[in-house]
Order: structure tokens, then sequence, then C-alpha cells
């Protein structure tokens, strides 16, 4: 039997989750609100996994969100291990959420906060002891406790996660190896010259980097824990730990059970809202209208990042107040590599051009995208003042013309034109 209903129904305490519970009580939302959350953990901050709680430089609880006495303050129910499998809802919105312990949960409205989970690899020898995953708090506990017997460290894939990664283990005096299937590291988020800087740049700070990798299979050591990586020309790569960070896949399996639209995530409109016209699903589950000003009418992404789940999750807030507020913004993204700290601003979606600036000196590099003469997005390691002026161009529909902004010694905020 289900619980008394409750007003709002968040399903999934993760970024977005939080954000939209915090964002509706501040727009003045009176209704009693349930956080339900699969993990047996408080709702916490997962990018620091992958970097400072796995080097040991934050504990654990400077993680959490919000304490136990602020939900209890703001009328908020934290429900922990509590999976949801099935969701029955009417026209109106409401309905039951029933979970995988038999516990239900009656609700007048709900939303999907349910994110993404790791992409598993399908190789043989993949179920080894030793064969771990970084994408929530038991998968960091379970990596920090095992790291200390290692010596040699193989992590799948090149993307953000994965060099994050590398560059902690590296940071605590492994021997460690990316294996990258693509051409370039960080294929989908940055384009070739961006690459190739990281590529360097890990290289000479005694990180083993090999592209176009094809693993054949996981070693085993003979006791069922893994001894090293295969590749398909005959090449075993030591390991004692193989982490696999090959992306995420969006949490869509409740919304397609409930009927919804669902593509690369759940399909919502610009204003959180779920093909049903009730539901709002936001952060990395949804595929959204691509909310950069001035962006393709009709273009669609789903984004990945901590701004994204916190600025849509202000937006569905709106909705389920009744009110509507497009998403329109600039996104924006991060990602910190030993010393080397990415600021990403707008989307480099469909560029035609680009401007490299670059002062190896000072360990400062940009590139700036253009689409038809118009900035449209940057990559920044260690030059923020690069990433808030384009940050700041973009959300004002101004320009930074081509040819001023290649000179690195010149500031792009006093090259800023109106576009």
């Amino acid at each position: 039997m289900a619980g008394k209903e409750t007003d709002l129904l968040i399903v999934g305490a993760s970024q977005s989750g939080v954000q939209l519970a915090i964002s509706l009580r501040a727009l003045g939302f009176e209704g009693h609100i349930t956080l339900l959350g699969d993990e047996d953990h408080r709702p916490y901050q997962r990018p620091a996994l992958s970097k400072e709680f796995l080097q040991g430089t934050v504990e654990s609880e400077s993680l959490i969100f919000r304490s136990n006495d602020y939900w209890d303050e703001h009328n908020v129910t934290l429900v922990k291990g509590a999976r949801i499998v099935r969701v029955e809802k009417g026209a109106d919105g409401s309905g039951v959420a029933h979970a995988a312990s038999g516990e239900s949960f009656a609700f007048k409205r709900l939303a999907l906060t349910v994110g993404a989970r790791a992409r598993h690899m399908d190789v043989p020898g993949g179920d080894l002891a030793g064969v771990v995953y970084l994408r929530n708090a038991d998968d960091a506990l379970n990596l920090k406790r095992i790291a200390p017997e290692a010596t040699d460290v193989v992590v799948v894939g090149g993307g953000f996660i994965g060099l994050e990664a590398a560059s902690s283990m590296h940071k605590m005096g492994k021997r460690v190896t990316v294996l990258e299937y693509g051409p370039r590291l960080v294929g989908r988020a940055v384009g070739t010259d961006t690459s190739e800087y990281f590529l360097d740049a890990h290289r000479g700070r005694g990180i083993d980097i090999r592209l176009n990798a094809r693993i054949a299979r996981l070693v085993d050591s003979g006791e069922g824990a893994v001894s090293g990586v295969e590749l398909e020309e005959g090449t075993v790569v030591p390991a004692q730990i193989v982490l696999i960070g090959i992306g995420v896949i969006p949490n869509t399996e409740l919304a397609e059970q409930m009927g919804l639209a669902v593509e690369n995530g759940v399909v919502v409109d610009s204003n959180a809202l779920a093909s049903d016209g009730t539901t709002v699903a936001v952060g990395d589950v949804a595929n959204m209208p691509n909310p950069l000003p001035g962006a393709p009418a009709g273009e669609r992404i789903r984004l990945e990042s901590v701004n994204n789940a916190i600025e849509h999750a202000k937006v569905a807030a709106y909705s389920l107040m009744g009110r509507r507020e497009d998403y329109a913004g600039i996104p924006w993204f991060w990602s910190n590599q030993a010393d080397l700290k990415l600021q990403i601003a707008g989307l480099s979606l469909g560029y035609d051009s680009t401007v490299v600036r670059r002062d190896d000196e000072r360990g400062k590099f940009s590139v700036l995208y253009y689409r038809g003469g118009q900035v449209i997005a940057v990559d920044c390691v260690n030059t923020p003042l690069d990433f808030m002026a384009v940050k700041s161009a973009l959300a004002k529909g101004q320009n930074i013309p081509a040819g001023a902004a290649a000179d690195p010694a010149v500031a792009l905020k006093t090259i800023t034109t109106d576009a």
C-alpha cells in the first residue's frame, strides 16, 4: 500500500533533484516534497569523486549537500535506498511509484532526476576483481580501498572522468596507462587542438596514453583478479586495477515504462516538461532544446554538467509552480586534471574555424570556436579570464573578432564587439 500522498515526488537524489527541491522552496512552494535516492547515502556532490576524494584531500562528509536538519526544516522527506522500478500515473499527473523493496509512494506530481549510469564494457574478464567504474560514492569508496595495493593502473577511456582519475592515480604514485579507443582524447567534448594539448601535457607528466587502442580481453591473475589488459595486437599492459570510463547511459527505464517520449534521454520541452505535459525530467537524463541563445531551431542536446543540473532544475521548479520560464543560457563545463584546469563555455557544435591562443611559458592555452565568423564556444586551460570573457560575450550576444583574438597578449574582454 502507498503511504500518505506527497505533493511532489522527486525520483533521484542527484544534484538536479536536490536543486529542484531547494529552488521550489525559494519560489514559495509550500507542499510536501519527498526526495528518493537509490543509494544508501545522503545526497552528495559527484565531481570530487574522481579527484579530491580519491586523492584523500577531502572527506566524504564535506561532499554532502545539506544536513538532515535542513530537510526537516524545509518539509522534505529524504528516503535513501529506494530504487523505483514502476510508476502508475494518471492524466492529472498524480500516481504511485513502486520501489524494488515493495514500498510505494503516492504523489500529486512527479519529477525524474534519475541521471545516468556508467556504460559497461562487454569484454572477456570484465567481471574480474579489480575492474572498477567510477560513477557513484560506492564506486569511489571501493577504488579508494583497493588503490593502496596496486602499482599499475589502466584507465580505459580518455574522456573527462578517465583523465581526471588517471591524473589522481598518477599523483598517488601509480604507473598509469590510458587506453583510448578513438583517435584522440576527449573527442566528444573538445576540438583537435585541445585534444592534442592534453595528449602532450599528460604524456609529459608521465602518463602512458595509447590512442586507437583495441582491447581483446582482461587478463586473469589465476586468482579471479585482473592482472593486465591484452590488446588485439597481442601486447599485455600490466594492471592490478582497470578503471573503465567510457561514458554514461541516461536512466530512461522509468520514462519508457510510463510511455514518455525517449530519445537519448527523456525528451522535454524548454520548460523541462516531458511528453505527458505533467512530469518534469531534469539534468543528465533530459534531452532538451539547445539552450544556447541563437542555436539552430529544433536542435536538441543532452548535457552532462553540474551547471546544467542546477539551471535546468530552476526551470523545472518554475514549471511545477505553474510558470513558464524557457531554459536559455550558456552551457559551461570544467575538468580538473592535475595542474590543468579546463573550462569550456558554449557549445562548439557546427564550428567552421578556430583561433588558438597559447602561452607555454605560463602554461596557458585557449581555443575559440567560430561559426560564420561568430564566436560560439571556447576551451580554456588555466586561462579563467578568457573563459569569463567568452562566456560573457555569448550571454550578451556579442562577438570576439577572430583576427584580434589570435594574439594571446590581448585581453579578450577588451576586443568584444556587438554581433
